[in-house]
């Protein structure tokens, strides 16, 4: 007997403002996609970076959480499962997308209304550990 193991653990950014919406039977439900970079080393040790998004949805309470607290920019870390979605077009083109399913999530750094706004003496360098 083979044990399956579907779990996901991403820190990264929202790369667009949550969506809210609710299916027929009342349950609601956010889309939001999610910006994960990574950096390394290349081949002539120069510092590279790659970024990875990612599509997730979260559901009922964490939707409308998630959709309330948050918004574009802002970091988030979750925690979920892998789910294949598949479907096909009017055309009779068969699409499949990987999104992740949240099933916990955490918020990262202070609420959005305690963040400093830049300014023109420090128009990138703002400090969120103060």
């Amino acid at each position: 007997m083979s044990a399956d193991f579907n779990k996901v653990l991403l820190l990264g950014r929202l790369t667009r403002e949550p969506e809210l919406r609710y299916t027929p039977n009342g349950t609601a439900v956010t889309s939001f996609g999610l910006a994960i970079n990574r950096r390394f080393r290349g081949a002539g040790e120069e510092l590279q970076e790659e970024t990875t998004f990612v599509d997730c949805d979260a559901w009922a309470k964490q939707a409308e959480t998630i959709a309330q607290y948050l918004n574009k920019g802002r970091p988030i870390f979750i925690e979920g499962r892998l789910k294949l979605d598949q479907w096909e077009t009017a055309e009779g083109d068969r699409r499949s997308k990987l999104k992740v399913v949240v099933e916990r999530f955490q918020f990262i750094g202070p609420p959005p209304d305690e963040v400093p706004i830049p300014t023109e003496e420090t128009p990138g360098e703002v400090d969120l550990d103060e």
